[in-house]
C-alpha cells in the first residue's frame, strides 16, 4: 500500500511514518501535489556497510586473484636481490676510473 501526504503532513507525523515504511509501506511526500520524496526503510545490508552504502555493492570479482600476483610469486627472493646493486654508486664509479 502506498500513502502520499504532503510535506507539512508529514512533519507532523513523521514517527508513524517511519514505522509505515519499516512496515514495507511505500511512504511518499509531496509539495505541491507533486512526489518529490520516497521514504523507505533501511535495509540490513544497508546498516552493515554504513558510511560506504552509497557506493552500492561490491563488484563479484573483488576477491578474484590478482594477475599480477601470481607473475610475481614465480619470481624468487634470491633473484629480486640480485637485481639490486648493493653498493649505489659503484658502476658511477667504475666507468670514472675507467675514462
Amino acid at each position: 500500500m502506498t500513502v502520499q501526504l504532503n510535506v507539512a503532513e508529514a512533519k507532523a507525523k513523521l514517527s508513524e511514518l517511519i514505522e509505515r515504511a519499516e512496515a514495507g509501506e511505500e511512504v511518499i511526500i509531496a509539495r505541491a501535489g507533486k512526489p518529490v520524496v520516497r521514504l523507505t526503510a533501511v535495509t540490513p545490508a544497508d546498516r552493515k556497510l554504513g558510511l560506504f552504502s552509497h557506493l552500492g555493492p561490491l563488484p563479484a570479482d573483488v576477491c578474484d586473484p590478482d594477475p599480477l600476483d601470481a607473475m610475481y610469486a614465480e619470481q624468487s627472493i634470491e633473484e629480486d636481490l640480485a637485481e639490486i646493486d648493493p653498493i649505489p654508486g659503484k658502476h658511477l664509479r667504475q666507468l670514472r676510473e675507467e675514462s
